[in-house]
């Protein structure tokens, strides 16, 4: 299914259900990164795992249409081709993370991202019944936090212990995002809210 789809720079850019065939160049892309570019994400290798922990993983998140799903793996296409993915892990109405990454290095800092971001956040509520998404993003990743600068801005700077995902410990940024927030998003990119 087809969530969202924003003419870019780059070409129309689309959030989707990701499918089965995705799994395999999401994998590929954690496990062919250099070691510097997962150290310099914060990635803790020994949580990222092997290649077939993540496709179990990977598969449990493909979208089932529950609304309690507690991961929901989407597919960022850009003229219909997989260009990247978004991971949104739910815990309760309050807590719940999203993850975001464009595979192709060619593509990143394109303006992709900033296109795509309130059809994603609007995606997330339109397919959850979450009430708060926590954006947590490490201060030296300055190309996303000057991305979510556009549309949210920092509410603490704080060490986790635990982060989600596949983070290591450390300092992040922590911002949040509510349902009723999704129309002013649009405002700022200066777009009507899509149906």
């Amino acid at each position: 299914m087809i969530h969202a789809e924003q003419k870019t720079a780059e070409g129309i850019a689309a959030l989707c259900d990701a499918e089965e065939a995705d799994i395999d160049s999401i994998i590929d892309y954690w496990h062919s990164s250099t070691e510097d570019y997962l150290a310099d994400m914060g990635v803790d290798l020994a949580r990222l795992g092997q290649p077939a922990q993540m496709r179990v993983r990977y598969m449990r998140a493909l979208r089932t249409g529950d609304a309690a799903q507690s991961s929901i793996l989407f597919s960022i296409r850009l003229d219909e081709e997989f260009a990247g993915f978004t991971l949104l892990n739910q815990y309760d109405a309050q807590t719940n993370y999203s993850h975001w990454h464009i595979v192709n290095p060619d593509k990143r800092g394109s303006g992709i991202s900033t296109a795509l971001y309130p059809h994603r956040v609007k995606m997330y509520f339109d397919t959850t019944n979450m009430d708060r998404l926590i954006h947590q993003t490490r201060p030296r990743n300055i190309g996303v936090n000057r991305m979510l600068d556009k549309f949210v801005g920092v509410a603490e700077t704080s060490f986790v212990e635990k982060p989600d995902g596949v983070a290591a410990p450390g300092v992040f940024n922590l911002r949040y995002v509510y349902r009723r927030d999704v129309e002013n998003l649009f405002e700022i990119a200066g777009r009507k809210i899509a149906p």
